[in-house]
């Protein structure tokens, strides 16, 4: 089981999933009242407005951040119209959209609303993206 945290205002619940995370750092550049690397808890839900934070959350490239609407009681799923690859400069693939992953030893993994994938190479958790990338100074 996947590990994961969640966060809260009252209104809109964040979910971190520690090991989807690559460290881009959109979160704490784009919204730094809420998503704070050097402190603990490092994500503070009241610290900004649920827009904002929902806002900011879509914006994370490997879903290791999601959120869902506490009045809804139950995880509000992104809506993506079709399948959207982008590749991050000098980083992963990012693929926007419900996923299928069949992996080398058969399992199929089912993989969303964002899924990065290894472009650099040197990744331990290939074919994902564990943020190797920056370490080795990929270029592409």
């Amino acid at each position: 089981m996947e590990k994961q945290k969640e966060y809260t205002n009252g209104e809109v619940t964040i979910v971190w999933k520690p090991d989807l995370c690559i460290h881009s750092a959109k979160c704490v550049g784009g919204l730094p009242t809420v998503f704070d690397s050097k402190a603990r808890p490092w994500i503070n839900a009241g610290g900004a407005s649920s827009e904002a934070i929902i806002a900011q959350v879509k914006q994370c490239p490997s879903g290791a951040l999601s959120y869902y609407l506490n009045a809804a009681q139950e995880e509000e799923k992104e809506t993506v119209e079709a399948i959207r690859c982008e590749p991050l400069p000098n980083g992963p693939l990012v693929v926007h959209g419900m996923i299928s992953v069949e992996m080398p030893d058969g399992t199929r993994l089912e993989k969303g609303p964002r899924t990065s994938f290894c472009r650099c190479g040197a990744s331990s958790r290939k074919p994902f993206c564990d943020g190797t990338h920056r370490e080795i100074g990929f270029s592409g």
